[in-house]
């Protein structure tokens, strides 16, 4: 039985952490809560008696008030929601086909591949992205490319139109049916829901994926290499092929890493923000804004402090229900 010494000792060793926590997370998150309820525009303190308090205004106007506020709130999950949708199926098959190569027991220079597929990830976000906006400009290396075999390449960061809006325009759609365009909802229509990631943000979601699938690929690796042996000659004596090995074994053994790997992929792509500040800054014509950018461009350069960390405590609710959800999708069903 614990003893009360014992307990006071635990609560002494743990106390620092206690401490540096509450302080430096913990107080700047009510912090930012109570800057949400306020309308401080960042100069002075934001606990001064002068400071309006607005309560809710600042999260009402995000969903129910129309206006530009809104209309760039919604954008902004648009275009988030079709990045989302694209990063992460995309990242994690490419990680876990990169692991199943490189833990290829008849593979040479395991060594050599795995660190140049792992490269990519320990690489300068913010170099890699210069160098993305160079090799997709007007004319750049892939325009170049695309041009030497008789393709006319894609304005990347000039086109506003999404990447559905496109092809429709290919078989003749230019302009949107009625349905679509006079039915709005949340402050955009029904047209702007389904447009689809614009051009430029296909190219930043090719940067995204070829920079973050190597830390992934490792996570998927290590999974790899704890499955026993034993599992994997057992199921090729009972005949079973390539794939159904990989579907009825390995993927089922790697579940936990195969959570984490998409909680992790989840959360950074709610959470882009680097990428579009060097490479779109939100444009062309918004569409590659994400919640993450408009919460900083409209606290430091609107200098609209409550409701910049109101799209910020916004999208910290849809980070945690989105977590959830996938958690519930990925239990163990018993059967």
């Amino acid at each position: 039985m614990r003893t009360r010494s014992e307990s006071l000792a635990g609560w002494l060793f743990v106390a620092p952490v206690v401490l540096i926590l509450g302080v430096f997370l913990l107080l700047p998150i009510l912090m930012a809560l109570w800057v949400s309820l306020t309308g401080w525009n960042g100069q002075g303190s934001p606990f001064r008696s002068g400071v309006p308090f607005v309560g809710a205004d600042n999260y009402t106007s995000l969903f129910t008030e129309d206006g530009l506020p809104r209309q760039d709130f919604m954008t902004s999950i648009r275009n988030n929601v079709y990045y989302v949708l694209l990063v992460v199926p995309a990242q994690t098959a490419l990680a876990l086909g990169l692991a199943l190569v490189v833990n290829q027991r008849m593979l040479k220079r395991k060594g050599f591949f795995r660190t140049a597929f792992y490269f990519p990830s320990v690489t300068s976000s913010v170099a890699i992205s210069v160098v993305f906006l160079f090799v997709f400009a007007n004319s750049g290396a892939v325009n170049a490319l695309l041009g030497a075999v008789g393709i006319d390449g894609p304005v990347w960061f000039d086109d506003s139109r999404g990447l559905i809006h496109v092809l429709l325009g290919t078989v003749g759609v230019d302009n949107p049916p009625g349905a679509l365009a006079n039915h709005s909802v949340l402050g955009l229509t029904w047209w702007d829901w389904v447009s689809g990631p614009s051009v430029a943000m296909c190219a930043i979601i090719v940067l995204v994926v070829w920079t973050t699938s190597g830390t992934f690929m490792l996570m998927f690796l290590a999974a790899l290499q704890a499955i026993p042996q034993q599992v994997e000659e057992a199921s090729l004596i009972d005949g079973a092929n390539r794939w159904q090995r990989l579907r009825f074994v390995t993927i089922p053994m790697i579940r936990p890493t195969m959570f984490l790997v998409l909680t992790l992929g989840l959360i950074s792509t709610w959470q882009v923000f680097d990428q579009i500040y060097v490479m779109s800054q939100g444009n062309p014509a918004k569409t590659t804004l994400t919640p993450a950018f408009l919460s900083y461009r409209t606290a430091f350069k609107d200098f609209e402090y409550g409701r910049g960390a109101a799209i910020s405590f916004v999208l910290f609710l849809i980070i945690v229900v989105m977590t959830l959800v996938q958690r519930w999708m990925l239990r163990e069903r018993r059967s």
